[in-house]
């Protein structure tokens, strides 16, 4: 046994990293540069292609519908960042309250969504958000007055995509949340109560601090996921973007332009596009999250 062990210990670094290395360059830096390549070319299907150099991104520049998937895209982020996790941070506080009862069965009901799949819960969505036969408008009409006719996938494509994600995802968020106000300092909380600090006062000067890591991971994740945005609003609005582009995303945009027109330089600028903002958030998080508290 010692003289495999000593043999184990003589065996070159590079032959234990091979496997990854192969696998790494096979599978990430391989598609990477096909990916960068195709930027510069533009396709006509699979096999046609012609050099084009840096004509995908100045098309993309002066593409009015690449910029409209870039602002659907935005808006639907921003209400991911400062709507869902807001609301799911108050959620978590109100079932971290001490002595709440039934918090279990809560945070499952809450949770409970992301059971579901996001394929299934876009196709729920989208019946209940139907003009008259949709359960919504039946029960806005019954207790408001609205007409049965209100056109949510219609008109309001993106306020319906938003408030479909708030159900699916401020649960998922909650429990993020509660686990970090779970590890909460309590004495700390304690001693900023006995020294005269409000609710208020506390919640910023020592909850947010202590959740702060988990919180910035949260945001980020949310950043990414909303900028990834596809297969919500491809199965809510039967494989389209919806009535003037309402519903287009910048992913989806990708998809139409590489699959459904051919180009796949085209749309792999596209997704460079995408990736290096995703890159710039991912960077920003990681120097908000090293930022002295």
């Amino acid at each position: 046994m010692s003289g495999l062990g000593e043999r184990g210990r003589n065996v070159p670094a590079w032959v234990l990293l091979a496997p990854f290395v192969g696998v790494f360059v096979l599978f990430v830096v391989v598609p990477l540069g096909k990916a960068a390549l195709l930027t510069l070319q533009q396709t006509y299907g699979p096999q046609a292609a012609e050099w084009v150099g840096g004509q995908n991104f100045r098309n993309l520049a002066e593409d009015p519908l690449f910029w409209k998937a870039v602002g659907n895209t935005f808006i639907f982020t921003a209400a991911s960042v400062f709507i869902q996790l807001p609301l799911a941070l108050g959620l978590a506080m109100l079932l971290n309250r001490p002595g709440l009862w039934g918090r279990g069965a809560y945070r499952l009901i809450f949770f409970s969504p992301q059971l579901m799949g996001l394929v299934f819960v876009a196709m729920l969505a989208s019946i209940m958000f139907e003009k008259r036969s949709g359960l919504l408008n039946q029960l806005l009409h019954e207790l408001f007055g609205v007409s049965l006719d209100f056109p949510w996938l219609q008109t309001y494509v993106m306020p319906t995509l938003i408030i479909t994600t708030l159900w699916m995802y401020v649960g998922f968020n909650m429990v993020y949340f509660l686990a970090a106000l779970q590890n909460v300092d309590k004495s700390l909380l304690e001693a900023a109560a006995i020294d005269g600090a409000g609710p208020w006062a506390r919640f910023r000067h020592v909850t947010i601090p202590a959740i702060r890591p988990v919180a910035s991971f949260v945001v980020l994740l949310s950043i990414i996921g909303s900028l990834q945005l596809f297969e919500l609003p491809y199965v809510m609005l039967n494989a389209t973007a919806g009535p003037a582009n309402r519903g287009l995303t910048i992913v989806m945009y990708l998809y139409q332009s590489g699959f459904e027109v051919g180009d796949l330089g085209y749309a792999s600028a596209i997704g460079w596009v995408l990736a290096i903002v995703l890159g710039a958030f991912a960077l920003i998080q990681i120097r908000v999250s090293r930022a002295p508290r």
